[in-house]
């Protein structure tokens, strides 16, 4: 092993350990955290990834924090300023929160927030829903809100006055359903198919043959593979357990759920979904790491999440 080698591996493994006391740091604030982020872009699948690169700039970021921060305040304006710069890149109008001196009229006691949730994203901007999130749903003062959104604690009481003003006039009975997005061409469909049968047989020579020479193979917040090899020599140098692979729609997307038998019924071990072309898989994506969405999905699924497994241990934490 070379010498840039060895500095690399003790690097990943230092990385490694500051990662888990990151993760036992912010542990209380992650579910309450991947709802924001799912209200937010107003979709699960959305909500994920601004959860999952949220973390990620949380943990990088930390370092140029020369002063104690509230990690729950932190992790909230990580995932606030991070989805304002992706809609600012998508062309969206963010928009302004002006101070408008306007009668201190309080409307919440009428207003149903549940129903009010899948509304805001259609109604108002995203620096007016990430306000209405923060401080009615997520209860954080209007003092650590202005800070949060970069505005004035006036903008943030005229802000959230208006916005409760409009929903009061819209009817919020009317569901936002989510439609089923028919994106599946005959050539991926036969190959996810070829592939659940393969995962259901554990026969891992007819999966590998699936699977292209550069494949990306990411396991959500847990680690990522770039090739064929380093999967075979990685996650699957054990070869393939054993758990029934089902497609179920889960929020609009067609997903591999992968179910372990136990003596309380089928559990969800796993959600995955692959990306095809040219006939081979070449991104695949587990969730198998993801307690808080997998949590959600067996909840959406009508089943109950696996919580006890190798190496995670969800039911102890």
């Amino acid at each position: 092993m070379t010498s840039i080698e060895e500095k690399t591996q003790l690097f990943t493994e230092k990385s490694r350990e500051l990662r888990e006391e990151f993760s036992e740091l912010i542990l209380e604030f992650r579910e309450d955290l991947w709802r924001y982020c799912r209200y937010l872009t107003g979709s699960p699948w959305d909500g994920e990834d601004l959860f999952q690169e949220t973390l990620i700039k949380a943990y990088g970021g930390i370092y140029q924090v020369w002063h104690p921060e509230n990690p729950r305040s932190y992790l909230y304006r990580v995932a606030t300023n991070t989805w304002i710069d992706h809609c600012r890149r998508e062309k969206r109008i963010i928009g302004t929160l002006e101070e408008v001196d306007e009668p201190s009229e309080e409307f919440i006691d009428s207003l149903d927030i549940e129903q009010a949730l899948e509304h805001l994203i259609i109604l108002f901007t995203p620096r007016q829903v990430s306000v209405f999130l923060l401080v009615k749903v997520f209860q954080f003062r209007a003092e650590e809100v202005a800070g949060i959104v970069k505005t004035t604690r006036g903008a943030i009481y005229s802000t959230i006055r208006r916005i409760e003003k409009r929903l009061r006039k819209e009817d919020l009975s009317q569901k936002q359903t989510v439609q089923h997005q028919n994106y599946e061409e005959e050539t991926q469909n036969k190959v996810i198919k070829t592939y659940m049968k393969a995962l259901n047989n554990g026969d891992l020579h007819a999966l590998f043959d699936l699977v292209s020479d550069h494949l990306h193979h990411e396991a959500s917040l847990g680690f990522q593979e770039f090739s064929k090899e380093s999967m075979r020599k990685g996650s699957m140098q054990h070869g393939l357990p054993k758990y029934r692979a089902e497609q179920h729609w889960l929020w609009g997307k067609l997903v591999i759920v992968k179910v372990a038998d136990s003596d309380n019924g089928p559990l969800i071990h796993d959600i995955q979904y692959q990306e095809v072309e040219n006939e081979k898989i070449v991104f695949h994506r587990s969730y198998y790491f993801r307690k808080e969405f997998i949590v959600a999905a067996a909840k959406e699924l009508g089943l109950a999440p696996q919580l006890d497994k190798f190496p995670i241990g969800w039911d102890k934490k």
